[in-house]
């Protein structure tokens, strides 16, 4: 079993991730398709995310959902316990082959494409017997993997200023794969290659920080058809792993983008927002996000708990031209190693789930940031603190107040003169008396309360 020390602080740290920049393919922060936003459904049933699909996303308007991995793991209640992969058949506490499938299906039908987290970086930390019936051992998973297929490096990562340390000993406990192996290379390749077979339209590479670039490059190219990748890496300051190593392989996730919003919108001056990219990676490398199961745990980022203002930072990320966004949709928890209510059996109608997907705030800017794409951002205002303003061009505009108390102004704008609707407090097709006019000088006189936002977009007229 995993050791107590390890289970404390798994949570931070198996979503240390990311990918290097080493191979020929095209790399894009914003994902293939007209529709570019992600939900992270974490830890949802797969037939609760097919349900969603269907429901909300699809409706709403997302490109993608993410999902959590499919892969047989150790049993146990906690969430990181699916991120201990005792073999690659689908067999985890979310649902098996066929429910997998299913949800793909389903997603598809709605719109809306499927990401895989994948774990490939390691395996389990300790031996028993796997929610799919499978007996394991560490360094030992019948007909996959023994001990030669392992790094030697038998000892928990201690120096993150080492790249060997980081790449080649083992996070907090896990096995981790020899990945310059080339059967374990053609394995993994080969778990992917059966996760495409069922639809599957690209994959979140978990832990990838602790693969060198190479390795990853080689099991991507030994797959039949990669699809879209993107991976977690954290950044850390004076590391030997960075994620400006990881953004030819494919997308990488800006964790310093999370600490900035949490910055502006705890400290009370939003006015350097107007400049989120600088000290990051490159928009069309980043894909942004506001939270993930990783940080709000862990203290980095705004969380569910923080109310309106974690919902004012996602409408802010919708808003932004910077990077691909990510809308983080988990469930509530007090004890950080609490794995999902009802063991993943999601339903936005009962409590646990924090539904952040559905927000009427986040659904409205879903739709603000399909019809501003491309445009640039445009009329920057703000009030020197707490409130701040922008367009999109002549797509869209956006207010967004995190005082206390509401603001009446005058904005300018560069939309077309008309009656929107404010998709920030209500849907196009049920906006009584939440539209506002934009004069025939682009002029937008409106008052936006505290905590609250102004969203208009060129396809959401009343």
């Amino acid at each position: 079993m995993i050791s107590r020390a390890a289970r404390a602080t798994l949570a931070g740290l198996l979503a240390a991730s990311g990918l290097v920049a080493l191979a020929p393919w095209n790399s894009q922060a914003t994902p293939p398709g007209e529709k570019t936003v992600t939900a992270t459904l974490f830890e949802w049933k797969y037939d609760a995310v097919a349900r969603a699909c269907t429901d909300s996303l699809g409706p709403a308007g997302y490109g993608y959902v993410e999902v959590s991995p499919a892969t047989e793991h150790i049993q146990g209640k906690q969430w990181w316990t699916s991120y201990q992969p005792v073999s690659y058949q689908i067999a985890g506490r979310l649902g098996d082959r066929d429910a997998f499938a299913a949800m793909v299906g389903a997603c598809h039908e709605a719109g809306v494409k499927v990401v895989a987290d994948a774990v490939i970086n390691h395996m389990s930390a300790g031996s028993g017997t796997g929610t799919g019936g499978s007996t394991y051992a560490k360094y030992d998973y019948p007909g996959l993997y023994q001990d030669q297929d392992f790094h030697t490096c038998r000892e928990d990562i201690a120096d993150y200023g080492s790249r060997d340390n980081v790449q080649n000993c083992e996070l907090v406990g896990l096995s981790d794969l020899d990945t310059g192996s080339d059967h374990v290379r053609t394995t993994i390749a080969a778990h992917l290659d059966d996760l495409r077979s069922l639809g599957v339209d690209g994959f979140r590479i978990d832990a990838a920080k602790h693969m060198s670039a190479d390795d990853i490059a080689a099991i991507k190219a030994k797959t039949a058809d990669p699809g879209f990748w993107v991976s977690e890496v954290i950044h850390g300051g004076g590391e030997a792993v960075q994620p400006e190593e990881y953004t030819e392989i494919g997308d990488v996730d800006e964790f310093r983008y999370g600490g900035h919003l949490k910055s502006a919108f705890q400290g009370g001056d939003l006015t350097g927002l107007r400049n989120i990219a600088d000290g990051k990676l490159p928009g069309d490398k980043a894909r942004t996000f506001v939270d993930n199961w990783d940080t709000e745990r862990n203290g980095s980022t705004l969380t569910y708990k923080d109310g309106a203002t974690h919902t004012l930072a996602n409408v802010f990320m919708l808003a932004s031209p910077y990077g691909s966004p990510n809308v983080f949709s988990g469930y509530e928890w007090s004890d950080k190693d609490a794995g999902p209510p009802a063991g993943g059996a999601a339903d936005c109608g009962s409590g646990g789930w924090t539904c952040v997907h559905e927000q009427q705030a986040v659904t409205g800017m879903v739709g603000f940031h399909n019809a501003t794409a491309g445009t640039e951002l445009t009329d920057w205002w703000d009030n020197g603190g707490s409130a701040i303003a922008f367009g999109r061009g002549d797509r869209g505009f956006v207010a967004l107040n995190n005082g206390d108390g509401e603001i009446q102004e005058t904005f300018a704008t560069s939309l077309p003169a008309g009656t929107y609707c404010n998709v920030a407090r209500a849907a196009p097709d049920a906006c009584d008396g939440n539209t506002v006019d934009v004069g025939d000088d682009g002029t937008v006189t409106a008052t936006v309360p505290g905590k609250g936002a102004l969203a208009l977009h060129a396809d959401a007229k009343a």
